[in-house]
């Protein structure tokens, strides 16, 4: 086990091959009792979870995730953020989570139990995982996601590749940006600014538009291989694909546009009962919107999904 500074970064090939992908460790101060992987959003980075892995580390947990491809310290250049390709985009967002998991393993006691937790479009992503590599996980908590029509990713995944077939893949498309995250902005009845979708908490807003690392756009691919993760996870037949035994806990805003306000959290949370699987929790919170581990009452959340975990360690 790693005996350094608190605070560790690694480092592995991406599942793309074209590019090495950064992560951190958070280490508590004695033997961990657990393991939580963190799969971040679309458009940030794996350090504005910092608070949660420090509160995680008081609870007994080391912590780890990483920038996806595309992302923060695991790109090459910082016009690449935003860009994930066409073929294969996918595939390289679900593979980089076993390879982070594969990462952690070098270096812990591989009976610890290990539980995965993805916000946003790292829910989806760990919502594709968890269909196809679930053995060994102790239990997926699954972050401000939604539930998105069949109808909706496939118009979307089939404009993004028709863009991306005549301007180029790494093209950025206000169109495309107005159907995904600008639809979320107009969500919000009296926004201060088009952010405002993602808290109540106006200083998160303000943080997060103050850090150049988040809300840049995504390309033609980045757009197609998001509606291609979500056209295939929103489906009865992906939640076929998981372990019955698997326990997830959905947790989202009541004021998350990204979940239609609650109710597509909700679909989920059922479409995964109605597919066997025996132990589903949702829980939707009061009066937060997008990012819930960055609203005020923050402190509830991280008690609510640690004390999940505990009962079932």
């Amino acid at each position: 086990m790693y005996k350094g500074d608190r605070t560790q970064n690694v480092s592995f090939e991406s599942t793309s091959g074209t590019t090495q992908i950064h992560g951190t460790i958070w280490w508590p101060k004695d033997e961990p009792r657990a393991v939580i992987q963190l799969v971040h959003g679309m458009a940030e980075h794996i350090q504005r979870y910092e608070p949660f892995a420090a509160y995680l580390n008081e609870r007994g947990f080391v912590v780890c995730g990483h920038d996806h491809f595309g992302h923060g310290r695991s790109v090459n250049d910082q016009r690449e953020w935003g860009h994930i390709p066409i073929r294969g985009g996918r595939d390289i967002l679900v593979g980089d989570v076993g390879h982070m998991r594969a990462a952690m393993h070098e270096q812990l006691d591989t009976k610890l139990p290990y539980f995965l937790f993805g916000h946003s479009m790292g829910s989806f992503v760990v919502r594709a995982y968890i269909s196809e590599c679930a053995p060994g996980l102790a239990g997926a908590i699954i972050c401000g996601t939604g539930h998105i029509p069949p109808m909706t990713s496939n118009a979307g995944n089939l404009a993004a590749r028709l863009i991306g077939k005549v301007n180029g893949q790494e093209h950025v498309s206000k169109l495309l940006g107005d159907l995904s995250v600008g639809a979320y902005g107009k969500a919000i009845e009296n926004a201060r600014t088009p952010l405002d979708w993602l808290s109540y908490n106006k200083e998160n807003v303000e943080a997060y538009i103050a850090d150049k690392r988040c809300g840049f756009p995504f390309s033609a691919g980045g757009n197609a291989t998001l509606t291609a993760l979500t056209g295939e996870v929103c489906s009865s037949a992906c939640f076929g694909r998981v372990p019955k035994d698997l326990p997830l806990l959905f947790v989202a805003g009541a004021g998350d546009p990204v979940g239609n306000m609650g109710k597509g959290v909700k679909i989920a949370a059922d479409m995964a009962r109605k597919a066997g699987i025996t132990d589903v929790t949702c829980t939707i919170y009061d009066h937060m919107r997008h990012e819930i581990l960055n609203e005020t009452g923050a402190r509830r959340v991280m008690d609510d999904i640690a004390s999940w975990m505990e009962a079932r360690i």
